[in-house]
């Protein structure tokens, strides 16, 4: 591909960005060189007269190539593993005199040394790593080639043609979108980056379209499917178009570090126009409440149709939307969810909560929040960027939270270097240890405005982390992937190497913890059901041969999952005298109508409750959340389960709170059974029930789940969801 007649850009000789896999130009059908002589008939040449991809999904192609799930009508193959094309021509082939080859072009200015032109020659015989065709039958007017593409090439939908030499130049096929080809990461090609060599996770961790994301508390794991529909109509473009939307190089499409780096910045809304805004305000005007969302699939569709941001997202749905975009393009990919998750704003490693000299905590001070939990993805693939060791798992985290290289964005860091310690290595290393590793320090500030540190907890972050089991839907713990055990010696040794590598306490709090005191202090929450009262009991313990007083305080919060506290809803203050080497209990009510009328999306209740020893001057701390057990959707099924048969589904509800549902949505979604729905309610009374019936016809066969979610003005995070088993229609 020539570049002398490329326009000059600001003084260079140079072509402009190749950033749009949309954006195309037309190669031309015929490239004479110099005078052609009389008589020069174009049709005395081999002539293209039709082509075959075999891109059904049936087809060896896409079978073997396990793209044959995509709901999308052109060839789908995977790079590093070759593929078969079949070339119709207007006479018979004779290698010794007929000279062709196949041309893949992606974007709008192709050159052969960026990847994006590509001439595959045909040789008789193919090698690993290397473009080539090779002729594997020959038959009357028609060839079949086997086409060898390199493990390396660009991720995307490339242009096809076939051009044939003759001696005055060259002819080519005209512009066919028919014959697009789309090339994707190849987790079974050993020679990608990709490369995953277990076949049940890349069952998993590619081909799986439902996952399950764990969200809750630490004590009390609630789940939730997510339809990932990376198969589903149009999910492909849509993934291709946020890198178009990003403007990412085509050059660099090829590189799953690069592209998982994109994806991290264009999942979230936050600086570039990208696919979600967050909100964690529980105000979700002109949009979808984030727990409304039953997957991928009507976001990342809407996103590209809109080409605006779609509202709202959290968490868990920058992380699900995530996941679809790297299983679709073939990187393996998971969602994982880590339990007290460190916002740490300043990367220092430690969570400073400041208390006046009372035990109230003070808002003013505390900057740090520890999220309930947080999700956040992974992602596989080698580093070679990195020392050998390092690839495997990488954390990519789409979760707007702080700034990297100037975006939104987060990763792709080693899980492997994160665990030990190594946070020198890109990207964002750092900021995900501090997420999984930090200490939880209370500080009491005084009146003359010195800090004494009360107490330091070196267990409560990062206490699980968790991703869905292979091949079932139970909980995988991974958290001895990010840190060793607490107490370890290679614990503290990563620790130490964290801080040699720049992550700087600004407190030493080594040596300035206060003696133990004679009084330990814990509390427990009952399980709490939506709408009704619930008791807190707290326990005082003196170990001591001393009678003690104490000044307590509870302060019950709603929060947001992210630690953050909206509204204190109770207060209360009492004294407890303690008598030598004895306990007491205390007891506190806690009335649906203290919490109800300020709920919020996921109903976190958080509980602080501080003492301090008249006698000692000790200040005794602990905080502890408690998620809201809430009521659930029941989704029902009637007739034939299997593919191509109508059958009827029903999502009930039976509202059990004492007030009147308003502005009601239901959502109903299940990959390969139905396309995303929804239905609204203007209103559900106390205790009445509701059903929404739809039929559908499935068209995936196999183990697949309806996942139904609700939401409404004044209770969110309704879920439910039904496993199927759709069966194969008969053959005839």
């Amino acid at each position: 591909m020539s570049e002398t007649s490329a326009p000059a850009l600001g003084g260079r000789r140079a072509l402009p960005r190749n950033a749009s896999n949309a954006a195309e130009d037309d190669l031309p059908t015929v490239e004479l060189q110099g005078l052609t002589p009389r008589g020069f008939n174009l049709q005395d040449y081999l002539n293209v007269t039709n082509v075959h991809l075999f891109k059904e999904r049936w087809d060896s192609n896409k079978v073997d190539h396990h793209t044959d799930k995509y709901e999308n009508n052109h060839l789908i193959v995977r790079r590093g593993q070759s593929f078969f094309i079949q070339i119709d021509f207007n006479r018979p082939y004779d290698p010794r005199k007929d000279f062709f080859r196949v041309e893949y072009v992606i974007g709008r200015y192709p050159q052969e040394n960026k990847g994006t032109y590509i001439p595959v020659p045909v040789v008789s015989q193919l090698q690993k790593g290397k473009w080539g065709a090779k002729v594997v039958m020959r038959e009357d007017r028609s060839v079949r080639l086997s086409i060898q593409s390199s493990p390396e090439c660009i991720v995307g939908k490339f242009r096809m043609y076939v051009a044939v030499w003759t001696p005055y130049g060259v002819l080519r096929t005209s512009r066919n979108p028919e014959t697009d080809t789309y090339i994707l990461f190849n987790p079974w090609c050993e020679e990608d980056a990709v490369y995953l060599d277990d076949d049940k996770e890349r069952e998993e961790y590619v081909l799986n379209d439902i996952g399950v994301i764990f969200y809750g508390d630490f004590n009390d794991i609630k789940t939730r499917s997510w339809s990932y529909g990376q198969f589903e109509d149009g999910i492909l473009d849509a993934c291709l178009y946020v890198m178009d939307r990003a403007e990412m190089d085509l050059s660099g499409r090829g590189n799953p570090i690069k592209v998982s780096r994109v994806g991290s910045a264009m999942v979230n809304a936050k600086d570039d126009e990208g696919v979600l805004v967050g909100s964690w305000d529980n105000i979700y005007a002109y949009g979808v409440p984030p727990s409304a969302w039953t997957g991928s699939v009507d976001i990342l569709l809407e996103y590209q149709s809109t080409k605006n941001p779609v509202r709202y997202g959290q968490c868990w749905v920058f992380a699900g939307v995530f996941n679809t975009f790297l299983r679709c393009l073939g990187i393996p990919a998971r969602v994982v969810t880590n339990y007290f998750s460190a916002h740490d704003n300043d990367a220092n490693l430690q969570m400073d909560i400041f208390l006046e000299e009372d035990g109230n905590v003070n808002s003013k001070l505390t900057k740090d929040s520890v999220w309930n939990y947080h999700c956040w993805n992974e992602a596989w693939m080698t580093r070679s960027d990195l020392p050998v060791g390092f690839g495997g798992w990488q954390a990519v985290d789409s979760t707007p939270q702080e700034n990297s290289d100037g975006m939104y964005r987060c990763g792709p860091a080693s899980v492997q270097a994160i665990k030990h310690g190594h946070i020198c290595f890109q990207f964002d290393a750092p900021f995900v240890f501090a997420e999984v590793n930090s200490d939880l320090i209370y500080i009491t500030v005084k009146k003359d405005g010195t800090h004494v540190v009360e107490n330091v907890d070196t267990t409560h972050i990062g206490k699980l982390i968790v991703t869905k089991e292979v091949g079932g839907d139970g909980i995988r713990d991974i958290t001895d992937t990010y840190k060793f055990q607490e107490g370890q010696e290679e614990e503290r040794l990563a620790l130490e190497t964290a801080l040699m590598y720049g992550a700087k306490k600004s407190l030493n709090t080594e040596g300035i913890v206060k003696p133990r005191s004679d009084v330990d202090m814990d509390f427990e929450v009952e399980k709490a059901v939506l709408g009704r009262d619930f008791k807190l009991t707290i326990t005082f313990q003196n170990n001591s041969p001393n009678r003690y007083t104490l000044s307590a305080y509870l302060s019950g919060n709603i929060v947001f999952y992210t630690g953050v506290s909206k509204t204190e809803f109770k207060k209360e203050t009492f004294e407890v005298t303690l008598e030598p080497m004895s306990f007491k209990k205390e007891e506190v009510l806690i009335r649906a109508g203290e919490y109800m009328s300020q709920l919020l999306e996921q109903g976190f209740l958080h509980f602080f409750v501080t003492a301090r020893v008249s006698e000692t001057r000790d200040v005794l701390a602990k905080q502890k959340s408690t998620v809201l057990a809430i009521p659930k959707l029941i989704i029902k099924v009637r007739g034939t389960r299997m593919v191509g048969s109508d059958m009827v589904v029903t999502v009930e509800f039976t509202n059990p709170l004492k007030e009147t549902l308003r502005n009601v949505w239901i959502y109903l979604d299940g990959p390969g059974v139905t396309k995303p729905m929804r239905k609204m309610f203007r209103e559900i009374r106390p205790n009445s029930t509701v059903q929404w019936e739809e039929v559908c016809r499935p068209w995936v066969s196999g183990p697949r789940k309806l996942i139904a979610s609700m939401t409404s003005d004044s209770l969110r995070h309704v879920y439910g969801e039904l496993e199927l088993q759709i069966q194969r229609r008969p053959s005839v």
